[in-house]
């Protein structure tokens, strides 16, 4: 079974931390993985862009995943053992790293806005790949007992999150600077 493992952009500022997690995922430390890459500062030009030059949301996402792409590049030059997937689902790699390319035509089931980030697509790829567990790796912790709604509501992940941790369903970790915890997940009644 696959891990999907998704790594903050923000651990740029946390090189040996991003090292050492690479460097993990590569061992096999997870087992299979396909990590999904943040944005990071590559996405926060997106957005000062965005304010600057007025573009919609739709294109906004668009080079936000371009930004993940730059990311992904980033990661595999951190780590050279990993290699850079398009579609993880049909690759049989241990552990890879996903470039989310092949989205930037759309898909009926993500939302073209700020709302989804890496951290409601790491939960999408999760949910095509069948994994056993998803993790997002952040630069903050999170709370014990938290739910993917009061995550949301703190900005410690987008928007949509809450609804594509219902599509998932399986288990979700947080794994900040300082603790891991596993979500409390609603049960649909």
């Amino acid at each position: 079974m696959t891990t999907v493992l998704k790594i903050g952009g923000s651990l740029e500022a946390d090189p040996a931390r991003l090292r050492g997690l690479l460097a993990e995922v590569a061992d096999g430390a997870h087992g299979r993985c396909v990590v999904v890459p943040g944005g990071g500062t590559f996405a926060d030009t997106v957005r000062a862009d965005q304010i600057r030059d007025g573009f919609d949301d739709a294109e906004a996402h668009r080079r936000a995943l371009d930004a993940m792409s730059r990311m992904a590049t980033f990661f595999c030059e951190q780590e050279p053992r990993l290699i850079r997937s398009i579609e993880p689902w049909t690759d049989d790699a241990a552990a890879c790293i996903w470039d989310p390319a092949s989205l930037r035509a759309g898909h009926p089931d993500i939302p073209e806005s700020w709302d989804v980030t890496s951290d409601s697509l790491a939960l999408w790829l999760a949910t095509r790949l069948r994994a056993r567990l998803c993790v997002l790796v952040k630069s903050a912790d999170a709370v014990p007992e938290e739910t993917p709604d009061a995550l949301a509501r703190r900005g410690l992940v987008d928007a949509a999150f809450p609804t594509f941790a219902m599509r998932y369903g399986g288990p979700i970790a947080i794994w900040g600077p300082t603790g891991r915890v596993t979500l409390q997940q609603r049960v649909a009644a």
